[in-house]
Parts: structure tokens; C-alpha cells; sequence
């Protein structure tokens, strides 16, 4: 037999020719998504089945896998059997560990049972608690003058102690939030000064992670019931955070956000609160629907392709997408706006035709509303212009303002129903109990609809709820409803409002911190909310 039919790969591939599967130990990180590495997702997206222990698993993570994987929760169960045997039926399988598969984790013993089993492996390493976690807490763990680190795994206690008492080492100990007292004890025990700097992160990397510098004396006071996962980092290191925190310190930090729009709606605006540290709860007001007629689509489809209108202006990003499914039925697609002018009222519309492959032609610079839209539009001058019909594709609750002020120009304009809008079903009790008990420390309300409709289904904010509105009008609505307007946008646009409420949540915590108050969220101000020193 030649030595390459004997090498493991050999092996490998005679294994895989004879229909067994693969199983892939895949680190997650520490608990960010966006530390998944580019390998990680990949995986994910070629994987037949995942397991995972699904209370440990943020559902970002698997939204990198494809339709029909399936997923097998771990938990009560021995994840490498599973895997095994899921294997051994042909597929590939995932098996996804918090932090780094090799430390702290299951790479051992998972991959001793895989091997055991004749069943061929793969190791994708993720970022390590070790690592990822004091990175974002702002303490490096090694300076010019602090060059040596010690991990130490406290979880099954009876440590030796002694081993750890060199004064210049920085010390990572994982798996110690339930015995801090014991920790410090036995460093200052074998000789570390009790004023030796010491920090404790729970829930590290994630928007509920929370840091408490101390010291070993002070340590096990001083973070009584922080929440597990924690982190202990000891040594002289630790004195850096007050310069270099820069994850706890954002503007929205563990901000929860309520967002009164549809998943696609809000995705933009979303992953801009999730910038300023802000954590977005997407809650749809509205439920868009088909009309209950489609012929006047038809027709009006009908028209853009045999050249009766001049103009076409969408007001949502909604309209795009009526005309663009609508297209789709046909079998066109965005060329079928060639020798057509088209207007866009708003970014995200705009945005919305971009992506579409359309680049609208008109677009309101200051107000991104239907009067900023009549205010650059152009009269209609029968010399200039062929055709003075304009399509308007709208939602059947839309309003008059647009097509006055088009007809005042001079233009006939065509109002079609392109989509309804009806009030959305009430949300999950968990979410309404939140929205009146307090639980949200910030709303943004982008429209006067989006008020009026998410208080029909939800009721009203609780009113140490930050209220945050797109403009005039919203806020006039939203004050009639009896809720008090503490941020404006300066400029119409869901950018601009995630900005203001950014730089409000800014403001605040600078006020707390001159004053010397404890940091606080504005959920954390309302009665009975958990405080802390």
C-alpha cells in the first residue's frame, strides 16, 4: 500500500467516497455576532445540520445558515454523539462552541469521541473569551511593562494558588463568578497585595456586558450579583480601562429600543442603534397588504411600459416594492423605466430604487416630504414635456398634499393603489407588559401612523420611556396622545433621528457622569427596576 492511501487524508477521503459525513467544531466567539469569523459563517452556510446549545446561541448567528438546515439543540445531551451519528448518515454537520472550540471548551473530549467513532473533523477556531472579552472591557492584557499572561480555570475550584503569586503576571480567570471571594482569598494569601488592581466582566462582548474595577480586597463585595458568564482580570493592566473603555462607554449602551416598523423596514436604522451600543426591538404597527383590486396595477404597469406617464414618484419604500413584485409577474424588470423620469421622497426610497437598479431623477435635498417634493418640481411646460401625466403608486390611506401641489404645476396625476396598509396584530405580551411597565428605555416613532397605531396595539410608552420623533407632525401627534417629546430629528430622515437620540443618550450619560451619579438607563429610573452601586 502506497504511504499517501495510509495518510489521515487518504483516510478521510476514502471515508467520505463511502457516504459519511463531516462534522465541523466551529468557535462562535464570545458572544458578539460580529466576531463570527468569515470561515465560521461559511460553514454555517454549507452545513446539512448545526448543533448547538440553543440558549447559548444568539439567533444572529444562525441566520448565516441556509433554508432547511437543521438545527439540534444540545442541551441535556452528548453534543459529539449527536454530531457523530449525524455524520454517519452523509451530512455535514456544524457543532458551534461559545468562545474558541480549543480553550476553555469541548475540542478534547468532542474531538477524542469523533476520532473514536472513525468520524473525519474539521476545527474552525472563533475569538476567545481570553481575548475578546478584556479587549472589550478596555483592558489590554499586556503593556510595556506587563509582558506575561496566566489563564486560570476556576471553575472546579482547588486551584493552586501559589502557582499565580508572581506580582508582574496579569491573570485571566475564567469560571469564577461564583467564587470571587475564594479567588481573591487565595491570591492575597500567597503573597498578592490586596490593592492589587482587579476587574470582573459578565455577559463580556454582548450590549448587557457590565465591568466593576476594584481590587482583590474589595473585589467580591463590590460585584455581588453580577451575572455568569464573568471574567476576572487581575494585575496592574487593569488600571487601563479608564482610558481605553470604549464598548460600555457608547452613546446608547445597552439601550433597549423600540423600532415601530417591519423587520425590512428598520433593518438600516437598526444596525445604526446597534453602532451607538443600543439593542433595537423591531415591532411592525402596520401590516402591508395586497389592493383588493389589483386591475388598476395592471394597468398602470401596463401604461409605464407603452409610455403614457412622464413621471413616476414613489413615497415609500413600500411602492417600490408593490411595483417591483408587480414587475416580477410579468417578467420586467428596472428597464422597464427606461425614457421615464423618476422621483423619490426620501433616502430610504431612494435607497429602496437604487438597489432596484433604478436612479431616481428627482430627490428633495432639505425636506424629504411629499411638500419638500413639490417644492423642486419642476411646472409642466407643454414644449419641454411630451407627456403631463405623472404615476403615483401609493399606499390607499395616502394623502392629498402630493397631488395638489402637482396639479397646481400643472401636471394630471394618477393615484393608484398600489398597496394597503391595516394596523398590525398586537405584538407578544412580553413586548406590550415592556412597552407600559417601562421596559423600553427609548421609542423611535418615524411617523404620525407609526404613534397612533402601536399605542392601538401595544398602549402607551410608560413615561420614563425616551421619546424620540422623525419631525413637527409626529410630535404634534405624539403630545396629543399625552406623551411628552424629549428628541426631535433635525431633518426628516430615520438616520438623522437614530442620530438625535444618539446624541441625547450622549448627553445624559456626560450629565450622570459630572454629577457623580451611578450610570443609569432610563428603564433603570422607573420603580423597582434593579440598581446598581
Amino acid at each position: 500500500m502506497s504511504p499517501a492511501s495510509q495518510s489521515p487524508a487518504g483516510s478521510t477521503t476514502v471515508r467520505q467516497a463511502a457516504g459519511l459525513g463531516t462534522v465541523v467544531l466551529v468557535g462562535m466567539g464570545p458572544g458578539d455576532p460580529g466576531l463570527l469569523t468569515l470561515r465560521a459563517a461559511a460553514e454555517l452556510e454549507r452545513a446539512d445540520v448545526v448543533v448547538v446549545d440553543r440558549a447559548r446561541c444568539h439567533d444572529e448567528f444562525l441566520s448565516h445558515c441556509r433554508a432547511g438546515v437543521e438545527i439540534i439543540d444540545s442541551a441535556g445531551a452528548d453534543p459529539a454523539k449527536l454530531a457523530a451519528r449525524a455524520a454517519k448518515a452523509g451530512r455535514r454537520v456544524v457543532r458551534l462552541f461559545q468562545g474558541d472550540p480549543g480553550l476553555a471548551c469541548g475540542l478534547a473530549a468532542e474531538g477524542a469521541v469523533l476520532a473514536k467513532a472513525g468520524v473525519p473533523f474539521e476545527v474552525v477556531p472563533g475569538v476567545s473569551a481570553v481575548t475578546g472579552v478584556p479587549g472589550y472591557a478596555g483592558i489590554p492584557l499586556t503593556d510595556a511593562k506587563h509582558r506575561e499572561v496566566r489563564i486560570v480555570d476556576a471553575a472546579e475550584g482547588g486551584v493552586d494558588w501559589e502557582r499565580f503569586s508572581a506580582p508582574g503576571a496579569t491573570l485571566v480567570i475564567l469560571g469564577a463568578e461564583g467564587t470571587v471571594a475564594e479567588v481573591a482569598k487565595g491570591l492575597m494569601a500567597v503573597g498578592r497585595a490586596d490593592t492589587t488592581p482587579a476587574a470582573m466582566t459578565s455577559l463580556g462582548t454582548t450590549t448587557e456586558q457590565e465591568t466593576v474595577v476594584s481590587t482583590l480586597h474589595r473585589l467580591a463585595a463590590d460585584t455581588k450579583g453580577m451575572e455568569a458568564p464573568a471574567m476576572i482580570i487581575v494585575g496592574d493592566v487593569v488600571n487601563w480601562r479608564d482610558k481605553l473603555s470604549w464598548f460600555e462607554t457608547k452613546a446608547l449602551f445597552g439601550w433597549r429600543v423600540l423600532v415601530p416598523r417591519t423587520k425590512e423596514q428598520a433593518a438600516s436604522l437598526s444596525d445604526q442603534l446597534r453602532g451607538y451600543g443600543a439593542v433595537p426591538d423591531e415591532v411592525p404597527t402596520i401590516s402591508v397588504e395586497p389592493p383588493r383590486t389589483p386591475q388598476q396595477m395592471d394597468r398602470a404597469v401596463k401604461g409605464l411600459v407603452t409610455g403614457r406617464y412622464e413621471w413616476v414618484v414613489f413615497t415609500s419604500t413600500n411602492a417600490v416594492r408593490a411595483i417591483r413584485e408587480k414587475f416580477a409577474d410579468y417578467g420586467l424588470d428596472a428597464r422597464a423605466f427606461a425614457g421615464l423620469k423618476v422621483a423619490a421622497v426620501g433616502e430610504q426610497t431612494a435607497a429602496a430604487l437604487v438597489a432596484f437598479g433604478v436612479q431616481p431623477d428627482l430627490e428633495p435635498s432639505g425636506q424629504q416630504s411629499s411638500e419638500g417634493l413639490v417644492e423642486i418640481w419642476p411646472p409642466y411646460d407643454e414644449d419641454l414635456d411630451p407627456i403631463n401625466r405623472v404615476l403615483l403608486p401609493r399606499a390607499d390611506i395616502a394623502t392629498d398634499t402630493l397631488i395638489a401641489g402637482l396639479t397646481d404645476l400643472g401636471w394630471e396625476c394618477e393615484d393608484v393603489t398600489a398597496y394597503r396598509t391595516v394596523r398590525a396584530a398586537p405584538p407578544p405580551a412580553p413586548i406590550r407588559e415592556a412597552i407600559k411597565g417601562g421596559g423600553f428605555d427609548a421609542v423611535l416613532f418615524t411617523s404620525s401612523s407609526t404613534v397612533k397605531n402601536l399605542i392601538g396595539i401595544a398602549g402607551k410608552p410608560h413615561n420614563v420611556t425616551v421619546i424620540a420623533v422623525i419631525g413637527p407632525q409626529t410630535a404634534r401627534t405624539a403630545e396629543e396622545y399625552g406623551l411628552r417629546v424629549d428628541v426631535m430629528a433635525d431633518k426628516p430622515s430615520v438616520s438623522a433621528l437614530a442620530e438625535a437620540l444618539a446624541e441625547y443618550g450622549a448627553n445624559r450619560r456626560a450629565a450622570q457622569v459630572e454629577a457623580g451619579d451611578p450610570l443609569r438607563k432610563p428603564s433603570q429610573m422607573r420603580r423597582g427596576a434593579r440598581r446598581r452601586k
